[in-house]
């Protein structure tokens, strides 16, 4: 058993639900624990460069990542759209395009 639950799982599994398809070129970040507390992305600027060489558009990404944007060489943070999410909710409605 994990402590953690992986949120792109999340947002496949409400995507099919739903019948309606996640955005183009989005990466998810971050996952949430059994509680529903988001977690920070580890290494950051390395998980940036990733999705750069994979030609992803836009990245979805915890909220609490963010104070880590200072380790991120601007040249890659300006690549991306980047969609901060708060909680599970946010980023499933954030990644089916739904406001």
């Amino acid at each position: 058993m994990t402590g953690k639950l992986a949120l792109p799982t999340l947002i496949a599994l409400c995507s099919i639900a739903l019948n309606k398809p996640t955005l183009g070129s989005l990466a998810v970040l971050g996952e949430i624990n059994i509680s529903g507390t988001m977690i920070k992305v580890d290494e950051l600027a390395n998980m940036l460069q990733c999705c750069l060489d994979s030609s992803v558009k836009k990245v979805l990404i915890p909220a609490v990542s963010m104070i880590d944007f200072a380790t991120v060489p601007a040249d890659l943070m300006g690549v991306f759209q980047l969609i901060p999410y708060s909680s599970a909710e946010d980023a499933v409605f954030k990644a089916l395009g739904v406001e």
